[in-house]
């Protein structure tokens, strides 16, 4: 039995122990943000650690209002936003950010679509150059990485920096915004809406096009695609980024290559479109008629410089086309001078992921 001086002690010890314990709970279950048109709970800036669903606020609560009045600021009346993301390696002057804006001044169609471009910079100088360049900019800055090299492909700054991507995007949905997501080394020469499908939650371009839209064996590209707002895409994108988990060491294209043929997506109910390479190209496969094509991707390319060469040549014949006489433009199957200095070998190395991760899986 205690005694009489013992039991204010182990009260107080007690006490002590509970108000600890209230604060570390109280630390760790920040506010969740919840977006007014979705009602889905979700956060600007997720831990890396906690993933989707994690509850602590990177950069701090006000991120979320600086993200809505962006959004808002340049949303369409249907609230689709255009994005591109942006590191200090791509927003150097005379790079890969000068030409993607240009292609949006000189494309048919594409100077008006500007005024609702986002680009969200991964770090402190690419949000500089972009609010020297552009109108709406964001600064997502990740506690703990650093993304403002050139992110070499498939290594781990690489991964991170797709992934990131993914669960950011995911968050816009979450907002109520639908979206078309661009990487920055594509070039936007006419307006593509006209050629979107209107029955799709998501659609994206593809390395490969196998002349179906509907086809789960394209070779799909993320790095473009038109994503519309609703609980299917939100699942989605939750689904597409926890599988991170399931294939570690691949990208998110590759992880999309594998999940595509789940059962969850068909129980989602989620209609996916694949976009003819006709008039969403590449240089893994190009559009080979000028007439028709709406965007073209530097995709398929290693190397800053290489990449840098063939979009300047991409560019150069765009405005060639454009000069001729109008007659001869309609009457002449006209195609590129690229590939030059990217190579297709990508193409071949990874022609089949969904085989290579079978056999890592011992399948």
């Amino acid at each position: 039995m205690l005694s009489e001086s013992t039991v204010p002690r182990a009260v107080l010890v007690f006490a002590s122990i509970s108000v600890f314990i209230l604060l570390l709970y109280g630390a760790s279950d920040s506010p969740r943000v919840h977006s007014s048109s979705s009602g889905y709970p979700f956060n600007i800036f997720p831990s890396r650690l906690g993933g989707s669903d994690s509850k602590i606020p990177i950069n701090g609560g006000g991120d979320y209002n600086k993200l809505e009045k962006v959004l808002k600021e340049a949303a369409m009346e249907d609230k689709t936003v255009i994005i591109a993301t942006l590191n200090e390696a791509w927003a150097a002057p005379n790079t890969v950010i000068d030409l993607f804006l240009e292609s949006f001044r000189i494309g048919q169609g594409t100077r008006r679509l500007l005024d609702h471009l986002v680009i969200v910079a991964l770090d402190e100088k690419a949000y500089r150059r972009c609010m020297e360049l552009h109108t709406h900019c964001f600064a997502l800055v990740t506690q703990g990485l650093d993304f403002h090299d050139e992110a070499y492909f498939m290594t781990h700054f690489y991964l991170e920096m797709m992934w990131r991507r993914i669960d950011f995007l995911r968050s816009l949905l979450e907002m109520g915004y639908n979206f078309v997501f661009t990487d920055a080394d594509i070039m936007w020469f006419r307006d593509p809406f006209p050629r979107f499908f209107l029955d799709a939650d998501f659609q994206i371009a593809c390395d490969h096009f196998s002349g179906n839209s509907s086809d789960m064996r394209n070779r799909p590209n993320g790095g473009f695609n038109y994503v519309k707002s609703n609980k299917r895409s939100i699942e989605f994108y939750k689904f597409w980024y926890s599988s991170r988990e399931i294939y570690p060491g691949y990208h998110d294209q590759d992880v999309l290559n594998f999940i595509k043929f789940d059962p969850f997506i068909e129980d989602l109910g989620l209609k996916m479109r694949f976009l003819d390479t006709a008039f969403f190209g590449g240089l893994c496969e190009p559009s080979k008629d000028l007439n028709l094509v709406c965007t073209m991707h530097a995709n398929c390319c290693y190397g800053l410089d290489s990449k840098l060469h063939d979009l300047r040549i991409m560019l150069q014949d765009w405005k060639t086309f454009l000069s001729l006489p109008p007659t001869l433009i309609r009457s002449l199957s006209v195609s590129w001078r690229v590939p030059q200095n990217c190579s297709l070998n990508y193409v071949h190395q990874h022609d089949s992921p969904e085989k290579s991760v079978q056999q890592t899986l011992g399948h």
